[in-house]
């Protein structure tokens, strides 16, 4: 891929994020920031352009110069329509639209999202009040698969966590007794700890399609890691930032449907700490059992040992 390729996947990531009408300029100064600490310069003029409609989807997608440039911005931007872990009409319309116009295969995105939705799209499944013990073992449990998901060299399987963790405290909040949740309130409760925004996921997507795919833009991308997976070290510190962050969502969810929601933002970023901080203990004794859980190389085997 050529460093054009590049700029015009990070404008069409930028559709993606708008294409259900709901990203505002702080979401696109944060996807801009994203952006220019992976190394992609102009980013804020590229994300300004898009947002402001300067070229048409079938401009950008008919600019891209090679297969794998078109296919790895299908990608990108099905990892951002996804960031909610729901998508609307109006991403799948877009989304559709992209596929068309790059001629991408769209099979390998789709079996990724369905095997997420197979194992999250149960909402009653974990309905009625958990015993403690068995209430920190899932949380232990999800945390370990996110992070499992995080060292797969499957340029999609990031795709899995921010639904997993989203779906993590729907399930927290019926374990307390809450049969319905409005999906609003799980986003706003992600949203507060710093977890949920397209950035988040356009940073993992673009890590992992230009770290397997780039080849020569490395050089010109210098914040980037080389190879398919990545360093040994680097899989090891993002595995840990992940699962750190999914645990530490875990137990701040569970203590704000225990006191009834009334936790303050200030009040819920002080635990997240906290827990972050407790998981960072707890993740070298774990995570043996991370590199098992993604043994299996892609998205849908580390899933189906979990289900």
């Amino acid at each position: 891929m050529t460093q054009n390729d590049a700029t015009t996947i990070l404008a069409i990531a930028t559709l993606a994020a708008l294409a259900d009408g709901q990203q505002d300029n702080a979401e696109q100064a944060r996807i801009a920031e994203t952006a220019a600490t992976l190394g992609l310069s102009d980013a804020d003029a590229i994300i300004r352009s898009a947002a402001a409609g300067e070229r048409s989807l079938a401009s950008l997608a008919a600019s891209l110069s090679s297969r794998e440039a078109r296919q790895a911005a299908y990608d990108t931007a099905a990892a951002v329509c996804h960031a909610n872990g729901w998508i609307n009409p109006s991403e799948a319309a877009f989304l559709r639209e992209l596929a068309s116009l790059v001629g991408a295969d769209v099979g390998g995105t789709e079996d990724a999202i369905a095997a997420v939705n197979r194992l999250t799209d149960d909402p009653g499944a974990r309905a009625g009040q958990a015993p403690r013990s068995a209430l920190d073992q899932y949380i232990l449990d999800q945390a370990m698969l996110t992070a499992a998901l995080e060292i797969l060299p499957d340029r999609l399987a990031n795709l899995g966590i921010l639904p997993l963790q989203l779906r993590l405290v729907h399930h927290i909040g019926q374990s307390h007794g809450l049969q319905q949740i409005d999906a609003a309130q799980i986003k706003d409760l992600a949203a507060t700890l710093g977890l949920g925004a397209a950035a988040q996921v356009l940073e993992k997507a673009v890590r992992r399609t230009f770290g397997g795919l780039a080849g020569g833009l490395l050089g010109a991308f210098g914040g980037l890691v080389g190879g398919a997976a990545g360093s040994v070290a680097g899989l090891a510190s993002g595995a840990a930032v992940t699962f750190a962050a999914t645990y530490a969502l875990g137990h701040v969810a569970d203590q704000y449907y225990a006191q009834g929601r009334q936790l303050s933002a200030s009040d819920l970023k002080a635990l997240f700490a906290r827990f972050r901080t407790d998981a960072d203990t707890i993740f070298p004794r774990v995570e043996a059992r991370i590199r098992e859980l993604a043994q299996g190389g892609s998205l849908s085997s580390v899933l189906r040992s979990v289900q």
